[in-house]
């Protein structure tokens, strides 16, 4: 197979030089408003000596706000005296979602977080996650990617790490999860890890930690504060700022299967049962949906598939066949 060719993307900034800069990821995108046009995807590298290097990243889904508003303040407010290594801050990874307030881009509806590794001659969307993945990620020692529910879905707010083969760098990452120190840290599973941005930074050998802060398209004074303060203690944990990390208390959570996520069989109103936090017992009815187009049906029951705390719940009031519901995960008395 022929090596890949470069990456169109070039960085108005200088990852090796010391202090503090601020550019742009410029991304050549020809359209019809513009010939020679690009996409600007900000960015920010603060470095000092020698060190470990933290890749800060949010809004790989454009409608996700915790991550940018933790990203483009710690960006403005970093001081390069304060910093050992170097720290690499993209507040909006898929830019153009994020300027539309979609989950994805609206050039090419590429799906960021599930188009890795990418392709430098791809589209927009595959062009992105090739930087990261050929560039970005190989500078990074610890990688730190921002999520919430977006406008379909509302979670406990939590940091994650996965299950991994590795057991050492699966004990690091979850370190890092701990150093967060978000209300909620959970061992995480996912639905298809393929084409993920944390598939392709785990198969480096790479710290990757995410979360999942609230949701429902927006952020809260209480999610940004839990984005904020997690970030500076990820910081601290890697030794890249000094001082111990701020810790507070944090309950443990599993996702063991499949089992834990429930997926509605019919278009209609949701009425949860539960309420994000709750206990729920397996066999439960957890939420009904209520037929649309006629009165005097009965509403569908969804029921809990194991034990657990209600740890994510669909959003919008109406659902769709084959929506994501419902997430129940158990809880970690050990960790």
């Amino acid at each position: 197979m022929s090596a890949l060719r470069p990456s169109p993307i070039a960085a108005t900034v200088d990852f090796e030089a010391d202090g503090v800069q601020h550019g742009h990821l410029r991304l050549p995108w020809s359209r019809d408003d513009s010939a020679w046009g690009s996409v600007m995807i900000p960015i920010a590298v603060v470095k000092r000596g020698q060190g470990p290097t933290a890749l800060l990243t949010g809004a790989n889904h454009g409608d996700e706000y915790e991550g940018p508003i933790a990203l483009f303040d710690l960006a403005r407010t970093l001081r390069a005296e304060d910093v050992s290594g170097r720290v690499i801050i993209v507040p909006a990874m898929n830019y153009p979602a994020f300027r539309a307030g979609t989950r994805t881009s609206p050039i090419d509806r590429g799906n960021l977080n599930r188009s890795f590794p990418g392709r430098p001659d791809g589209t927009v969307t595959e062009k992105i996650a090739d930087y990261f993945a050929r560039t970005l990620l190989p500078m990074a020692d610890l990688v730190l990617d921002f999520h919430s529910g977006g406008r379909t879905l509302d979670f406990l707010p939590y940091a994650a790490a996965h299950a991994l083969a590795d057991k050492a760098q699966e004990e690091r990452c979850f370190a890092v999860v701990a150093a967060f120190s978000a209300p909620w840290s959970m061992r995480m599973i996912e639905i298809d890890a393929v084409g993920m941005y944390d598939t392709a930074a785990e198969a480096l050998g790479k710290v990757f930690v995410t979360t999942e802060l609230s949701g429902g398209g927006t952020a809260t004074a209480r999610s940004a504060a839990i984005a904020r303060r997690g970030v500076t203690n990820v910081l601290r944990h890697a030794g890249i700022l000094m001082g111990a990390p701020a810790t507070a208390p944090t309950r443990w959570l599993d996702m063991p299967s499949a089992a834990c996520f429930g997926f509605s069989e019919e278009d209609g109103l949701v009425e949860f049962l539960k309420d994000l936090g709750d206990p729920v017992g397996e066999g439960e009815v957890i939420a009904r949906i209520h037929p649309l187009g006629r009165t005097g049906l009965a509403p569908a029951e969804h029921r809990a598939g194991l034990d657990g705390l209600l740890t994510a719940r669909h959003f919008p009031g109406l659902i769709k066949a084959g929506d994501c519901l419902a997430v129940v995960a158990t809880t970690r008395e050990d960790a």
